[in-house]
């Protein structure tokens, strides 16, 4: 599955949604998917379908958070237990929203 990015209707909220490898393959759609916006969006990264992520993706969440200029900005969501723990072991959970 290829990444994919969604824009609501009101344009204020952009939704990012990692293929299943969240990893540095990923790295030019990823940073696509946020950079040509304004930083000033709510940014959703829902990692529903995504089983697998290494470091160079928690870089990746980081250059975002960097983008959105607030953590606050930035929620992942729908992380897998394994995901999740990789998530909490880094306490990105005092960087970003997770839910």
């Amino acid at each position: 599955m290829p990444m994919r990015c969604d824009i609501s209707e009101n344009g204020a909220t952009i939704r990012i949604l990692p293929p299943d490898r969240f990893d540095f393959s990923c790295h030019l759609e990823f940073r696509d998917a946020f950079s040509k916006h304004d930083g000033k969006l709510k940014y959703i990264v829902d990692l529903r379908g995504t089983n697998y992520i290494d470091s160079s993706a928690l870089g990746m969440l980081l250059l975002l958070r960097q983008h959105a200029g607030d953590g606050r900005r930035v929620s992942i969501i729908n992380a897998k237990p394994d995901v999740l723990n990789i998530l909490e072991v880094v306490n990105f959970g005092d960087l970003f929203i997770l839910e």
